[in-house]
């Protein structure tokens, strides 16, 4: 049977491009999804799928009943954009200015919903269930997963498996990591309190500027020298913000970062350190800091036999060569919520562009990837949905 799915989901290639085309062009910011969406659930409901709308708020997620009873399986996409604006010069390029998808959101959307058309028309053949979930919002912390799990989305799962595109991975190219692979990942604001004054009179003020630089400093020292050596943890100010004026000293002076980490002891530690660190520092130079720290997304962490099977499964379709163990990332993912419902595995599909040239990161202004990278997430999804169920692969 699966020779035939992947015929027929190759037949339908022309459209899997037009339909993401079409996402690329439109692009919706996380938690202002409204006319993407529409069009996800008006594409599974022509397929005859059980469909709701609204999960979480803005998700759409379908079921797929097979003909006869057995396990249910979950596969996951996510179709938001980015506050980016785009500068390809492709006949698809973005028409909202500002906006793009950057990420391959907009591949993973149409590769998932062609898998649903495919699978749909062999309904009666599968053993089983599958779940086709559509997130919105996945790349602005709380992220969407969170509203559509306690939405119900994962009730009567069984297994869940996700897939990422990988714009710097040549196209296929399959990476597995079991356990942790991608890390919680926090976000903070330390405001410093100060006294402002004259540039030229720093002695009768409390320079926020001055104590920041040190206070960026201290900060490293919770991964240098709080933070056991063997534990991963990344604790990075992206943003310092103080005053417009150059004779100016500012009353107050705000940094903002990220602190990623794997373990939960290792997390509240970090946490724990960033608060006391802040306090001490701006204390001890007679200013004082407000601290605001927001938990984001909990650890990918992979099932151990989930991510045995995906792996197997891509070496049986793409070859040995295609197929590698990759090392914990400090990224973070929100699907490690649907992890906490049910085993699976979350997997990177490479799909870089044919041209070295051509070849950019995610959240780049020139991110592109090779669309027939849906093609090998779409079979990879197929082949583990068969092997999960049961189902003979011939």
């Amino acid at each position: 049977m699966q020779e035939k799915l992947f015929e027929r989901l190759e037949a339908l290639y022309p459209d899997m491009v037009e339909f993401r085309r079409d996402l690329h062009m439109y692009p919706e910011l996380s938690f202002h999804e409204v006319d993407t969406p529409k069009k996800v659930a008006t594409f599974l409901k022509a397929l005859g799928l059980e469909v709701q709308t609204e999960v979480g708020e803005r998700g759409v997620v379908a079921t797929l009943r097979g003909g006869k009873p057995g396990k249910t399986v979950a596969l996951r996409a996510d179709f938001d954009a980015l506050p980016i604006h785009e500068e390809n010069e492709v006949p698809y390029r973005s028409k909202v200015d500002g906006v793009m998808h950057a990420c391959g959101h907009d591949v993973h959307t149409s590769g998932l919903l062609h898998v649903a058309k495919v699978l749909s028309e062999f309904r009666k053949e599968l053993t089983g269930n599958v779940v086709f979930i559509h997130q919105f919002a996945e790349e602005l912390v709380p992220g969407g997963a969170k509203f559509m799990v306690e939405d119900g989305c994962m009730e009567g799962v069984d297994a869940v498996f996700g897939a990422h595109v990988n714009s710097k991975e040549p196209l296929g190219r399959v990476g597995h990591c079991a356990g942790p692979s991608m890390a919680n990942g926090d976000n903070f604001e330390i405001t410093i309190h100060g006294a402002g004054g004259h540039a030229g009179m720093p002695h009768l003020t409390v320079d926020p500027v001055a104590i920041g630089g040190q206070l960026m400093s201290s900060l490293q020292q919770i991964v240098s020298r709080q933070t056991d050596p063997l534990e991963a943890a990344v604790v990075t100010v992206a943003t310092f913000q103080a005053g417009d004026s150059f004779n100016v000293i500012p009353d107050t002076a705000l940094l903002k970062g990220t602190a990623r980490t794997f373990k939960p002891e290792v997390r509240e530690n970090v946490e724990a350190a960033i608060r006391s660190v802040a306090r001490s520092t701006c204390e001890g130079l007679g200013a004082s800091a407000t601290v605001n720290y927001i938990k984001g997304y909990p650890a990918v962490v992979n099932d151990e036999a989930e991510t045995a099977r995906i792996a197997r499964v891509a070496r049986s379709l793409f070859g040995e060569e295609l197929v590698y163990e990759m090392t914990p990332m400090m990224g973070m993912e929100d699907f490690s919520y649907y992890l906490h419902k049910a085993p699976g595995a979350f997997v990177w599909v490479g799909g870089a562009m044919p041209d070295p040239s051509d070849v950019y990161p995610h959240h780049h202004p020139k991110f592109n990837v090779d669309e027939e990278a849906m093609l090998r997430i779409g079979k990879l999804f197929i082949g583990t949905v068969l092997d999960y169920l049961g189902e003979e692969a011939s």
